[in-house]
């Protein structure tokens, strides 16, 4: 059976994560299930359920018949308005006969005492008057409009009252509610997310590390879209402190695992070359091989032309390498003592006869624990 280790590394670390992601996916739906039936656990308030109904309709019923009456009024103001129009021109009429008549009487002779002429005059008085009336009729019309719309007004504002006090109380169940909300989820969620924060801190290099990766996976959008979301405002102070909390948090352990794998460096890097090199491991030294990375300190073993002195050698493939690392002075590559051929100091077997290496480890221990050991590249 022909094994390629690198492609079985690479189908491994993609098993690994679709097995994460698939079980994140279903615990997302199921979390999500949960936490739409938490939330029918307390009722969501609406506005309506607020408000004064029993004034609120008596307002908009009081309103109904100011409108009611306007309209009425409306339509006799405009009759009105039409018979004024004709009394008007009635009158004009009129008073421009009498006119051309009194200049004829005041030709043939006095008109001022004639029985006729007061008669006419008295006629076109009555008509004036008439149109008088109208206009009183009018005007008491337009009082009583104005008194109906005046009273609308006045409803109007007390329905507007009514509803901001509604609204008013509508806001501080709402914020009530919401803060329900937040602490039922928080009741589901904080544990949630202390058991991934947990699983990725102590589990993060188990052998079943990728199910602990996709609970953390699971806990991480639990907590930033089950949980954030509802968060209480209260002015962005809640938020923004636990944004706060959160970046100082991860920063701190950030800072702190840094810190220490630096140290951890620095301290084996003091010990001998001897010692270094038996606690590479073989996994290590393949990765470190394949990235040309000293298994130990990490720093690139190609050299280029200029930057070292070239001894002749028969194999050019380690034409641009050295025997030792020029940063923390491990031994890269030696020759096998059986046939000669120059290896990668840190692998178990001879690449030409496949005989031992004495003092290289074969496979991983279980325990990593004091092993030199680089990130995943």
């Amino acid at each position: 059976m022909d094994i390629n280790s690198k492609k079985l590394e690479s189908t491994r670390r993609l098993v690994n994560y679709t097995v994460s992601a698939i079980l994140c996916i279903f615990l997302i739906l199921l979390s999500n299930k949960i936490i739409d039936d938490l939330d029918t656990a307390t009722a969501r308030p609406e506005p309506e359920h607020f408000e004064n109904k029993a004034v609120i309709a008596r307002l908009e019923q009081e309103n109904k018949l100011h409108d009611a009456e306007n309209e009425v009024l409306n339509d006799k103001v405009n009759s009105i308005n039409k018979t004024i129009a004709t009394a008007k021109e009635n009158y004009t009429a009129e008073k421009q006969s009498f006119d051309n008549w009194i200049q004829t009487r005041k030709t043939l002779g006095s008109p001022n005492s004639d029985p006729e002429v007061i008669a006419r005059a008295q006629k076109l008085d009555e008509s004036y008057k008439v149109e008088q009336e109208w206009r009183s009729q009018l005007s008491a019309r337009t009082d009583e409009i104005d008194r109906h719309s005046r009273a609308i007004e006045k409803n109007t504002l007390l329905i507007e009252n009514e509803r901001n006090l509604a609204n008013e109380k509508y806001d501080k169940e709402l914020r009530s509610y919401d803060l329900k909300v937040f602490l039922i989820r928080l009741l589901f969620v904080g544990p949630v997310l202390g058991i991934g924060i947990y699983f990725f801190i102590r589990y993060r290099k188990d052998k079943y590390w990728p199910l602990y990766f996709g609970f953390t996976l699971f806990s991480m959008y639990a907590f930033f879209f089950g949980l954030v979301p509802y968060l209480p405002s209260y002015g962005g102070y809640i938020r923004y402190g636990a944004g706060i909390a959160l970046s100082v948090g991860l920063g701190y352990y950030a800072i702190k695992s840094i810190r220490q794998y630096t140290e951890r460096k620095q301290e084996e890097l003091k010990k001998s070359m001897q010692v270094r090199a038996k606690n590479v491991i073989a996994e290590v030294a393949e990765k470190a091989l394949d990235n040309h990375y000293c298994p130990s300190c990490g720093k690139d073993f190609f050299i280029k032309k200029w930057e070292f002195p070239l001894k002749a050698t028969d194999n050019e493939i380690y034409k641009f390498v050295t025997d030792f690392c020029r940063h923390c002075g491990l031994e890269l590559f030696k020759n096998c003592s059986q046939c000669g051929n120059k290896n990668f100091a840190h692998l178990p077997y001879c690449s030409s006869c496949g005989t031992r290496q004495a003092g290289v480890k074969a496979e991983a221990d279980g325990d990593n624990h004091g092993k030199l050991a680089l990130p995943d590249l």
